[in-house]
């Protein structure tokens, strides 16, 4: 496998949002990738399959038979989704899956961790979270926190596996269906007991799926 890993540059961004509607098609309102990259808390990183080219994504046509105002509205969004530019050209490279965080002082918050459906169960998934938690490492923060579904045990239990914890419960979070979500936090990822454990987990993941992708390349904008 070819796989490697950059930060993400506007080029993929046509990309990202095909994985993030994929991951997350009831999500609204979904998630700006222009202005996240042009946000100065953001840290963004995606995996590259090298061996295959990036295909134009489809544009998504929406149903007919649509209605109420938030549906048009909707239907408006998608078809003029990059508010009077145009849409961004390819980078050429296909992306099988991307991470996200914002950094806010001692903080990393992961924002979203979505992979294409083709290529799931390989471990990239996990690979991301690896990846966020060694560049929140890098950053110097001291925490790592995130929002997950509560009904989204495979996803809880990776984060639990990872060293993260409940600590609380924001009521109403997803817009979508006003499910539930549950805050996750590691404890100090600086704790050589943390370090040591995620170490192990960083070569459990290696024995298991092997070296799936090469380090980060690319230059952070920040």
């Amino acid at each position: 496998m070819a796989y490697y890993i950059r930060y993400m540059c506007k080029e993929d961004i046509s990309q990202v949002n095909e994985i993030d509607r994929e991951a997350f098609p009831t999500q609204w309102p979904p998630p700006d990738y222009r202005r996240e990259l042009q946000n100065p808390l953001a840290r963004l990183i995606v995996v590259c399959d090298d061996s295959h080219k990036a295909e134009e994504p489809e544009m998504e046509i929406p149903r007919e038979d649509v209605s109420g105002l938030m549906s048009r509205i909707k239907r408006w969004w998608r078809q003029n989704r990059f508010f009077g530019h145009e849409p961004p050209q390819s980078s050429g490279q296909r992306i099988i899956g991307f991470a996200s965080m914002w950094v806010m002082a001692d903080e990393a918050h992961i924002t979203n961790i979505a992979v294409r459906q083709s290529y799931q169960r390989q471990g990239i998934g996990e690979l991301l979270l690896i990846l966020t938690i060694d560049l929140a490492t890098e950053l110097k923060t001291n925490l790592v926190t995130l929002e997950v579904r509560v009904s989204n045990l495979p996803a809880q239990n990776l984060y639990s596996k990872h060293g993260f914890v409940q600590t609380g419960l924001r009521r109403g979070y997803y817009t979508d269906n006003r499910e539930d979500a549950l805050l996750m936090s590691t404890a100090s990822i600086t704790l050589a007991s943390f370090q040591a454990q995620f170490q192990e987990l960083k070569r459990a993941h290696t024995r298991k799926y092997g070296e799936i992708a090469k380090s980060l390349t690319g230059t952070s904008s920040r």
